[in-house]
C-alpha cells in the first residue's frame, strides 16, 4: 500500500529516523488504513529483544506500589518498552511460577520487590540470563542490582521520634515478617532504637498481621485487650496505621492525647486523615522511574552501580504527640 519494499517498510517501523520523512509518512498512513500491528513474537525472534519488561510485586492492594508501577511504566513507554505485571501475595513459591511464565513470554528484564526470594527464582533468572532489579530495599552486600532504601534506618527514625516525645511504652503492628524482609527490617529498626534508649519492645506488644484496614483495627483490639499501658503504636505501613486510627476512634481513644500512632509509606490518605498521620515518606514514583532507567541502561549494555539509595524522610503530623 505504501509502494515501497518490505525492507524499507520494516526500517520505517523499527528505526524511523533511517528513512526519508515522506516515506515514513506513507508507511504511517498505510499502517493506519490497514490497522497493522507488528507481530511481537516475530520481531523478538529477529532482534532477540521483545522490548518488554516485567514487574512482579507482592500485592495489588497496597497503593504505595501503584504510584511506583505507574512511574515505571511511563518511563519504559518513553523508550518504546511494554510493561507486564504480576503479583504473588507474599507467596515465594507463587512468585517463582509467575516469573517462569513471564520468562516464557520473552521478557528482556525484570523488576522485583525486596530481598526475600526463593533460591529457585535466582537460578531461573541466571539460567535465562535475564537482568533484574530489586526495589524497595538495598542489597548491602552489593551482589544484586537494587534501588531502594534501608527499611531498618527509616523505622529507626520513627522510634526515635516517639522517644523524643517521651514515649517509653511502645507497641507495634507489623505485616507478617516471614518472606517479607521489608517488614522484618522495620521491626528490627524499631526494636534496636527502643532498646538503645532503655525501653525494649515487649514481645507481646508486637502484633503481626495482614496489610489491611480491618487487620489494623483487629490488631489494636488485641493490644488493648491485654490491658497494657502502652502510649504509642508504630505501624508497619499506613494502611495498618489508618486501621488503628479507625479502631481508636471507635473505642473513644483520643489520638494523640491518649495514644500516638505512626505509619510508613505516606500514601495520599495519610495526610488527609483526621488526625493526619505521622509517617515515613517514601519516594515511590522515583523508585519506579529509577528502576526503569537502570533496567533500560542494562538492557542497552551500559554498566551502572549495583546499589542506588533513595532518600526517605519522617513526617511528623497530628497523630503523634507527647506521651501522656
Amino acid at each position: 500500500m505504501a509502494g515501497i519494499s518490505l525492507a524499507t517498510a520494516s526500517r520505517a517501523l523499527s528505526d524511523p529516523d533511517m528513512v526519508h520523512p515522506d516515506t515514513r509518512a506513507r508507511v504511517e498512513e498505510a499502517v493506519a488504513k490497514l490497522g497493522y500491528v507488528p507481530h511481537g513474537a516475530a520481531r523478538a525472534l529477529a532482534s532477540r529483544r521483545s522490548k518488554t519488561v516485567a514487574a512482579v510485586i507482592p500485592t495489588l492492594d497496597n497503593p504505595i506500589f501503584s504510584s511506583s508501577i505507574q512511574a515505571l511504566q511511563q518511563r519504559l513507554t518513553k523508550d518504546g518498552f511494554t510493561l507486564l505485571l504480576g503479583s504473588h501475595e507474599y507467596d515465594l513459591a507463587a512468585e517463582v511460577r509467575v516469573v517462569a511464565a513471564l520468562i516464557e513470554r520473552g521478557i528482556d528484564g525484570l523488576v522485583l520487590v525486596g530481598n526475600d526470594h526463593d533460591p529457585a527464582l535466582y537460578r531461573l533468572l541466571a539460567n535465562a540470563a535475564i537482568p533484574f532489579e530489586l526495589t524497595w530495599t538495598l542489597d548491602h552486600a552489593g551482589f544484586n542490582h537494587c534501588v531502594g532504601f534501608s527499611n531498618r534506618d527509616a523505622a529507626a527514625q520513627v522510634a526515635l521520634h516517639l522517644v523524643e516525645l517521651g514515649h517509653r511504652r511502645v507497641a507495634m503492628v507489623s505485616g507478617y515478617t516471614e518472606s517479607n524482609d521489608r517488614a522484618r527490617e522495620r521491626v528490627a529498626g524499631v526494636r534496636a532504637t527502643l532498646k538503645a534508649h532503655g525501653f525494649p519492645l515487649a514481645s507481646d506488644w508486637l502484633v503481626e498481621t495482614a496489610f489491611s484496614l480491618r487487620h489494623g483495627r483487629e490488631a489494636l483490639s488485641r493490644l488493648l485487650a491485654m490491658q497494657q499501658d502502652f502510649t504509642a503504636v508504630v505501624c508497619g505501613n499506613d494502611i495498618l496505621a489508618l486501621g488503628v486510627l479507625i479502631e481508636a476512634a471507635a473505642r473513644g481513644v483520643r489520638v494523640p492525647d491518649e495514644l500516638s500512632v505512626t505509619g510508613f509509606d505516606d500514601v495520599d490518605m495519610a495526610g488527609q486523615w483526621t488526625p493526619a498521620l505521622s509517617t515515613v515518606r517514601l519516594p515511590a514514583a522515583r523508585i519506579g522511574m529509577r528502576a526503569a532507567e537502570r533496567m533500560l541502561a542494562r538492557i542497552g549494555g551500559v554498566d551502572i552501580p549495583r546499589v542506588e539509595e533513595v532518600e526517605v524522610t519522617f513526617v511528623a503530623r497530628a497523630s503523634t504527640g507527647p506521651a501522656r
